[in-house]
């Protein structure tokens, strides 16, 4: 009888374990809201895709509405992500990664783009070459952002040139890359570490290409945008991140077999965000020097990681063998 006892209590804790653990999944994976994080930059072109598609919304159904916020720089999304004011989006993976080496609690899972930086030079500035840059003033969105570190990269590699930050000549600032043709004409900056479609913007005023994208450090290499959410939000609503990288992945497909349709989404997006409406030439150009795919290279990662520690924009040497997720990629 004891035995029959004990056997039928195991019986009903496994039971109740199992609906407990239901019900736990069930809590985990309800939200009301999304919120995505996105630049208007051809780099963030799936972004902007899913979002005039709707595929976000038709793979989160219903129940779950979806939210969009636009970023100008690395550093300001990171904030909204940490806050909590976004709950995933896509970024460059410069900014990302300096927040991870902090104790920011954020995982890449996925690829977005690769390729699309670009180093101009004001076309009354005498820089044709890159040996000409030193001594003058660079411009990138943010201090230590993706484009900021190809450029340094390569000037410390090839040329042995640093900025004034390092004790080098170089001046550095920083500025929206849809206000360089702006600051360009006004004579307020010499050289620009520009993300596509900027940089085509710039070459079609007749400014000069001192350093195209595949000459650029990790040009075709390195992903320009990643996406990203928190390791609690992949713990809390897996189910739910699960939905958007199946977005995401339908995104960067549809770009790259609906090649004219994708730019003119992306001419759309771009315009109503930042109130510029770019020529199509301008964007088909920018197409050339920008490459869209969901798979994370964590090598390249890992190397950028250690070129960002070279130029000191990271304290330690840093360790990103647990930076990349790719459990949701198909």
């Amino acid at each position: 009888m004891r035995k029959i006892l004990l056997f039928l209590t195991i019986v009903l804790l496994v039971i109740i374990t199992a609906g407990c653990g239901k019900e736990s999944k069930a809590k985990e994976d309800h939200v009301s809201k999304v919120t995505i994080g996105y630049f208007p930059n051809l780099n963030h072109a799936p972004a902007i895709v899913a979002k005039e598609k709707q595929l976000f919304e038709k793979q989160l159904g219903d129940d779950i509405e979806v939210e969009y916020i636009t970023f100008s720089g690395g550093s300001d999304f990171m904030t909204a992500l940490t806050a909590g004011e976004i709950d995933a989006g896509i970024v460059g993976p410069g900014p990302a990664m300096n927040s991870y080496t902090s104790g920011v609690d954020v995982k890449t899972i996925a690829s977005a783009s690769t390729g699309g930086t670009v180093i101009m030079s004001r076309k009354d500035s005498g820089i044709l070459d890159p040996e000409d840059i030193e001594d003058h003033t660079f411009i990138s969105p943010h201090v230590g952002c993706t484009h900021n570190v190809q450029f340094e990269t390569y000037m410390k590699n090839y040329l042995d040139v640093t900025s004034s930050r390092t004790g080098g000549t170089m001046t550095h600032v920083t500025g929206k890359p849809a206000q360089y043709s702006t600051m360009f004409e006004n004579g307020d900056i010499d050289v620009a570490t520009a993300p596509e479609p900027w940089a085509s913007v710039l070459e079609s005023e007749g400014n000069h290409v001192v350093i195209d994208t595949p000459d650029i450090s990790f040009g075709e290499t390195l992903p320009a945008a990643i996406f990203v959410t928190t390791e609690a939000w992949i713990d809390n609503h897996p189910t739910i991140v699960q939905n958007i990288i199946d977005a995401h992945e339908e995104a960067i497909d549809f770009i790259n077999e609906n090649e004219s349709e994708a730019i003119n989404l992306t001419i759309e997006g771009i315009h109503d965000v930042t109130g510029q409406e770019l020529e199509r030439e301008i964007m088909e150009n920018a197409w050339t020097r920008t490459f869209f795919q969901a798979d994370v290279d964590e090598e390249v990662i890992q190397e950028f990681g250690d070129a960002s520690f070279d130029l000191k924009f990271l304290k330690e040497e840093p360790d990103f063998s647990n930076f990349v997720d790719k459990q949701f990629l198909n």
